[in-house]
């Protein structure tokens, strides 16, 4: 089984792209963030066509995350339960919630597609809220591996961190900038001390998952390595191979990030009828 999490910078507009490389790398279920779009939007004919079927979180034209699967989903959840709001308070004094995570269920395993918010800047309301809102996700995953200590866990997408210094290019303004501050680097950390674990660090050491548009970052390796699959025990013991797919910031209209994914030591019913793929 392959799984794969990339955050797609808008599905309408890349979901040629997004379909071939499914096809081409033979993906049983993706998860994708920042779609973009309301569900009445989503392109969900082309990805039907290709095999696909989908389940999305998206509210409007920001944020958004998905999974597109070959195999059933179930049990699918749009947010986690203490997940924090943002923005102006309604008239009951909430907080709106952001399309920012979904959960399902599929081959025995219980994946969860993650947009963390981006911070912005060290001293704006955002970062603050990036800080609550990990720490809340980090609860409710306690509780998730309390409740299913068993059943293989992974929380994968854009997590809007890079855990090492080696995660972004050296000139990098550390101290004075999101992504590398102790806080959420901390923030990250707890995920790991739940137990989960980095499934593809180990077996793609290195490689950025991010490059910016502006100023040829891409051309000049100036990029970060913020897009991770982070599995539980039970999960990461599946995991037999993983890859950053590098190839994919090139070529016309290319998302910002690039897709990454795991191999599973897990059998996929039907999988002998499967075209092959060369």
């Amino acid at each position: 089984m392959r799984v794969a999490t990339w955050n797609v910078n808008s599905i309408r507009t890349r979901v040629a792209r997004v379909v071939d490389w499914l096809g081409r790398e033979d993906i049983d279920v993706l998860a994708m963030q920042e779609i973009k779009c309301k569900e009445s939007q989503f392109p969900f004919d082309q990805f039907a066509e290709a095999g696909y079927e989908v389940e999305l979180h998206g509210l409007n034209q920001w944020n958004g995350v998905a999974f597109a699967s070959r195999l059933p989903m179930e049990d699918v959840i749009r947010g986690f339960p203490s997940a924090p709001g943002f923005g102006t308070a309604g008239d009951d004094g909430a907080l709106p919630l952001e399309a920012r995570a979904m959960g399902v269920t599929t081959n025995g395993i219980r994946l969860w597609s993650l947009y963390v918010p981006n911070g912005r800047e060290l001293d704006h309301p955002h970062y603050a809220y990036k800080l609550d809102w990990l720490a809340k996700l980090a609860g409710d995953t306690k509780a998730w591996l309390a409740d299913n200590p068993d059943q293989p866990l992974a929380l994968m997408g854009d997590w809007n961190i890079a855990p090492l210094d080696t995660d972004v290019w050296p000139t990098w303004p550390f101290g004075t900038s999101t992504h590398t501050s102790e806080p959420e680097r901390a923030a990250f950390a707890e995920f790991e001390k739940l137990g989960l674990v980095d499934v593809v660090r180990d077996r793609a050491p290195n490689g950025f998952t991010f490059w910016d548009y502006q100023q040829l970052r891409f051309p000049r390796n100036e990029g970060m390595r913020i897009d991770f699959i982070l599995g539980s025990k039970p999960f990461a013991e599946l995991v037999t191979g993983a890859s950053i797919h590098r190839e994919e910031r090139k070529g016309d209209a290319p998302s910002d990030h690039v897709p990454v994914v795991a191999e599973l030591d897990l059998p996929v019913e039907g999988d002998d009828d499967r075209p092959m793929i060369f």
